[in-house]
């Protein structure tokens, strides 16, 4: 497929809906471009959310950590996490008890809000676990690898508790060239091994979309999905969770996707966005 720049698809939009990491930002900061970009959404009134499988903060936190790049018009109500469905699953099925968590302290906001009793993998006793009612993958920090990886084993061994995963994301780009492993693909490894069906939220799960969908109409934003644009770094979330939800996709090659690497990809999971797009620098 040819690549187009961003700023030539853009203004056919009312909405974008945009992944957080590899598209705006990556460890290191935000990524080139991506301050005049909004700049420019904004002159133009096009609408724009972060649709980001990151629950490793709050929305409140999540957005805070644009607004000191002086991003401020990025705020709470732009964030749409995939921790919020979670929690919103864990509210409806999980009345009492104590939630274990694989993630940091920041991370178990999502189930701190519920008012239930939160404690980190780390500190479980497998002894002492007959009051835990569900374990949640979080974040994939604040925790020991070998030690706490093995603790989720042995408890679902033990216990016959739903596993919610509040990230599929098998990866994340740390710059511009390397990735590091995500708690979906943690997840994925102890769901295998334990031999149970997890649920998973976040892209590319259709939940996800309408709720972003559902969100934005909520906040006044567009109701044509026609005018609603997905960018993301990955085809198998991003760009798939967008193509199935009915919308217009970009493939950003910032982030997960090496320029070298999608023709290749696009042909290998026939997974075909709408456009490709060096970046979304303007």
């Amino acid at each position: 497929m040819q690549k187009v720049n961003f700023k030539t698809i853009v203004d056919r939009y009312e909405t974008v809906f945009f992944d957080a990491f590899g598209v705006l930002k990556n460890h290191q900061g935000l990524l080139p471009g991506v301050l005049e970009m909004f700049q420019y959404l904004d002159e133009r009134k096009i609408d724009y959310y972060i649709l980001t499988n990151d629950a490793s903060r709050s929305p409140l936190l999540l957005a805070e950590s644009y607004q000191k790049y002086d991003l401020k018009q990025i705020t709470e109500d732009k964030i749409i996490s995939s921790g919020m469905l979670a929690t919103e699953y864990l509210k409806l099925k999980v009345a009492s008890g104590t939630l274990a968590y694989v993630g940091t302290e920041l991370s178990a906001h999502y189930l701190e809000d519920l008012g239930l009793h939160a404690i980190s993998i780390a500190d479980v006793d497998l002894t002492l676990s007959e009051d835990i009612g569900a374990l949640v993958f979080l974040d994939d920090e604040g925790f020991d690898w070998s030690n706490d990886v093995n603790k989720c084993v042995n408890l679902l061994r033990q216990r016959n508790i739903p596993v919610i995963v509040s990230n599929t994301d098998r990866s994340y780009p740390t710059s511009g060239k390397e990735v590091a492993i995500a708690v979906g693909a943690l997840a994925n490894m102890v769901e295998q091994i334990v031999g149970k069906k997890f649920i998973k939220f976040g892209k590319p799960d259709a939940q996800m979309f309408i709720f972003a969908y559902e969100h934005a109409v909520g906040q006044g934003g567009t109701v044509d999905k026609n005018k609603i644009l997905m960018v993301g770094d990955t085809l198998l979330t991003d760009i798939l969770g967008g193509n199935k939800f009915g919308l217009d996709t970009a493939l950003v090659l910032t982030g997960n996707t090496l320029p070298r690497d999608a023709d290749m990809g696009i042909k290998a999971l026939g997974i075909i966005p709408t456009h490709i797009c060096d970046s979304v620098a303007i």
